[in-house]
C-alpha cells in the first residue's frame, strides 16, 4: 500500500498554519499595495535615475526568475511554509506527537465515562426486563380473574379485568420496543469501548515508537537537507514522516468526536427514560432511531450493521451478565491499524 492509498494528507491552507500563511499573505498584498500607492511618485522620480533603475530592473528580474523558475518557486514556498508553521506554532499545539498525547488522556477519561454508562445501561435493562415480566405475569392474573367472572356472571368485572390487561399488553409493547432499543444500545456502547480500547492500545504504541523515529529522523534531515529535497523535487522523508502523523492525528480525531457525540447521545437518551413510570420520551428514541440510520462508523465499521441485525434477531439473546470482551493481546494477526500510514 502507498502513502496516497493509506491517507490523503492535508492541503496547506487547509490546515492550521493555512490560515496564518493566508493572513499573512493577505496582510503582505494589503501591505504592499498601501506602500506602493504611497511611494509611487518617489519610484517613478528613481526610474529616471539611472543607477536606480538598475538597482529595480534587477529586482524585477529577481523577482520574475522566482516566480517562473519551478526549483527556486519551490523553495520559496518551502521557507515560506516552515515559517508560517512556526508562528502557527507559538500559539497552537500543532506537533502530531503532542496532539496525539492529548488524544491519549481523552480516551482513557472518555473511556471511563463510557463504562460508567454500561454500567447505568445494564442496571435500566436488567430492571426493565423485570418490569416486563411483572406486567406479563399481572396480565395473566387479570386475564385468569376476568375468566372466572365470566364463569359468575360478573359482568363489571369481567369488564374491568379485561381493560386492565389490555392497557398492560399495550404498556408491554412500549417497553419491549424500549428494551429492544436499549439493547442495541447496549451492543454499540460495549463494541465501541472494546474498539477504542484497541484504538487507545494503538496510538500509545504509535507515539511510543514514532517519537523515537521522527527524532532520529530529524537529527539526520537538517532544515537544509530538506530543502534541497523540495528544490530537487524529491519527497522530503521529514515531511511525509510528519504528514503521515498528521493523517493519523486526523483520524484518531474524527474517532474521538464520534465515540463523544454516541456518549452524549446515549446519555440523553438514558436520562429521557423513567422506569419508575414505565414512561420514555420520544425524543430519545427518535435520536437513536436517526442513528441507526446513518452511514458506517469510524470506530465500528461494518460491525455496525452487524450490531443491528443481531439486535433485531430474536433468537441473538444478549446476555448483561457476560463481561465487556478485552482486546485480544498484540499479534501478527492483529498489527497497529495506523502502520500502512508509513508504507511508502
Amino acid at each position: 500500500m502507498t502513502n496516497s492509498d493509506a491517507f490523503k494528507p492535508k492541503t496547506f491552507w487547509k490546515r492550521p498554519e493555512g490560515v496564518t500563511g493566508a493572513l499573512f499573505l493577505g496582510g503582505l498584498i494589503l501591505g504592499g499595495g498601501y506602500l506602493l500607492f504611497t511611494y509611487l511618485p518617489a519610484i517613478i522620480a528613481m526610474t529616471q535615475n539611472v543607477l536606480y533603475l538598475g538597482i529595480l530592473l534587477m529586482v524585477l528580474a529577481a523577482v520574475i526568475y522566482m516566480v517562473v523558475d519551478p526549483k527556486m518557486r519551490n523553495l520559496i514556498w518551502y521557507m515560506y511554509k516552515s515559517v508560517m508553521r512556526w508562528v502557527t506554532g507559538i500559539f497552537v499545539q500543532i506537533d502530531p506527537i503532542g496532539i496525539l498525547k492529548s488524544y491519549v488522556e481523552d480516551l482513557k477519561d472518555n473511556l471511563g465515562e463510557m463504562n460508567k454508562q454500561i454500567t447505568k445501561l445494564r442496571g435500566q435493562m436488567h430492571k426493565l426486563k423485570e418490569l416486563i415480566l411483572n406486567n406479563q405475569r399481572d396480565i395473566q392474573t387479570n386475564l385468569q380473574m376476568a375468566s372466572r367472572a365470566k364463569e359468575t356472571n360478573k359482568s363489571s368485572m369481567v369488564v374491568l379485568k379485561s381493560r386492565k390487561a389490555g392497557r398492560l399488553k399495550e404498556s408491554n409493547m412500549k417497553l419491549e420496543d424500549l428494551y429492544r432499543k436499549m439493547e442495541i444500545l447496549y451492543r454499540v456502547l460495549t463494541k465501541m469501548y472494546e474498539n477504542s480500547e484497541i484504538l487507545l492500545e494503538d496510538i500509545q504504541d504509535q507515539v511510543q515508537v514514532k517519537e523515537q523515529e521522527r527524532s532520529a529522523i530529524r537529527a539526520s534531515h537538517s532544515a537544509m537537507k530538506s530543502a534541497m529535497n523540495i528544490i530537487s523535487g524529491n519527497n522530503d522523508q521529514r515531511y511525509m514522516f510528519d504528514m503521515a502523523l498528521e493523517a493519523i492525528a486526523d483520524d484518531v480525531s474524527q474517532k474521538v468526536g464520534e465515540m463523544e457525540r454516541f456518549m452524549e447521545m446515549s446519555s440523553n437518551f438514558m436520562d429521557s427514560v423513567d422506569l419508575q413510570n414505565g414512561v420514555f420520551e420520544e425524543e430519545g428514541l427518535a435520536m437513536l432511531e436517526k442513528w441507526e440510520k446513518e452511514g458506517v462508523s469510524m470506530i465500528l465499521g461494518s460491525e455496525k450493521e452487524t450490531l443491528l441485525l443481531k439486535a433485531s434477531n430474536e433468537k441473538d439473546v444478549l446476555d448483561l451478565d457476560a463481561p465487556i470482551a478485552r482486546p485480544e493481546p498484540r499479534s501478527e494477526s492483529r498489527g497497529n491499524q495506523y502502520d500502512n500510514f508509513f508504507e511508502s
